[in-house]
């Protein structure tokens, strides 16, 4: 009973916070202003804090590896994937809230913490398949992009069997990616 009466308090406080303190265009015709904290008991949450679902973000920014245009935005990425967690790259990404959704603060902001990940269908257990079966014919590098080391494995038929063993070594240790440098997709 307590914690409703507080939540009640909180929120007629934010309503005369928000007509006090702003113009009647800023909030809506139910009394909702988007810049006032309404309290932690409001079911108005920061605009920032709600899940992707929410929210429209543009695209992943490609500094094409041009560190000195990163630090300068302050956002992008100069490399896409990584084999590991510690060498993958991070950034923001500007977010719109859709309409219909109500929060306070701002309905457009950078949010933090987007891995640089790109996909462009290039599966995993899709491309060992075709290089085990079909690598001595280059099917793995067609597929992967490879299309001019593809054509001279087609033409000495695995570079008589070597290279075909060569490339199913750099596949499974991660050497042999796709040709666009993007990541594997991460289910079939």
């Amino acid at each position: 009973m307590k914690l409703l009466w507080l939540s009640s308090i909180y929120t007629i406080i934010g309503l005369i916070e928000c007509h006090l303190n702003t113009s009647e265009e800023s909030c809506s015709s139910d009394g909702f202003c988007p810049d006032v904290n309404y309290g932690p008991h409001s079911p108005y949450i920061p605009c920032s804090y709600l899940p992707m679902d929410f929210l429209e973000c543009d695209p992943l920014y490609d500094h094409k590896g041009n560190e000195t245009a990163k630090e300068v935005m302050g956002y992008g990425c100069t490399k896409f994937g990584a084999q590991k967690y510690e060498d993958m790259q991070f950034t923001s990404r500007n977010c719109t809230v859709l309409d219909g959704i109500d929060c306070f603060g701002s309905k457009n902001f950078m949010k933090p913490n987007f891995p640089c990940v790109k996909y462009t269908g290039h599966y995993f257990v899709t491309t060992l398949l075709y290089s085990l079966l079909l690598g001595f014919l280059g099917m793995d590098r067609f597929c992967l992009g490879h299309t001019g080391t593809a054509v001279g494995k087609l033409l000495t038929l695995g570079g008589v069997g070597i290279w075909w063993i060569v490339d199913i070594v750099l596949l499974v240790t991660g050497h042999l990616v796709p040709e666009d440098a993007s990541n594997w997709m991460p289910t079939a």
